[in-house]
């Protein structure tokens, strides 16, 4: 019986591997440009455009930036790469998710690791790293929600939280991909260079 297809020919001419990914298959380039075509809430949003998990990784990590200025740069590279591994597996709502197992939190920790041994990160985040990502990832879940996503304030509350008053205020923008692509590669390039910065001091 003829095994089954598990790799995919990325834009870079890398062929990543879905069930053994490995660092050197990853390239920056391919993550931001699958990123920036991998639409939030199953493209279910408000708007000419749909809202990008690229856009969505540049939200989050300016929210943990907001919740903890002095944080290094290696952990915002984090929160960054946070949702990454969609640039492969795609954007699944959490009832997806849910019904479709355990099966896909696996490959999305094979692949998290894989991406954050390639930027120089550990391939599992510090607990307290992890939560605070989560924090503003749940921030932005709400700003989305309310914003584009047709979520009363009310429903938003109730499924993720209040947010912090002065993050609420924050403005979603709708964009087409290739800016939001090229933002997403201007910041990780910017958080590389002042890790690098920030080694040396």
């Amino acid at each position: 019986m003829k095994q089954a297809r598990a790799w995919q020919r990325m834009l870079s001419g890398r062929r990543l591997d879905l069930l053994d990914p490995t660092p050197v298959d990853i390239e920056l380039q391919d993550i931001a440009h699958g990123l920036a075509f991998v639409a939030r809430w199953n493209g279910q949003t408000t708007g000419d455009w749909p809202y990008s998990v690229a856009e969505h990784s540049l939200l989050v990590e300016d929210i943990v930036g907001r919740l903890e200025p002095a944080l290094a740069a290696r952990w915002r590279l984090a929160a960054l790469l946070h949702d990454a591994p969609e640039y492969v597996i795609g954007d699944m709502i959490s009832p997806v998710k849910a019904a479709v197992g355990p099966g896909y939190g696996a490959l999305d920790q094979r692949l998290t690791a894989a991406i954050h041994i390639r930027f120089g990160l550990p391939a599992t985040l510090p607990v307290p790293i992890k939560a605070l990502i989560k924090r503003a990832d749940t921030v932005s879940a709400w700003l989305e929600a309310t914003q584009i996503a047709g979520f009363t304030r009310a429903e938003a509350d109730r499924f993720f939280g209040k947010p912090p008053a002065d993050l609420s205020t924050l403005t979603l923008a709708l964009r087409p991909p290739a800016p939001v692509r090229a933002d997403y590669i201007a910041r990780h390039q910017a958080l590389i260079a002042q890790i690098d910065a920030e080694a040396r001091a």
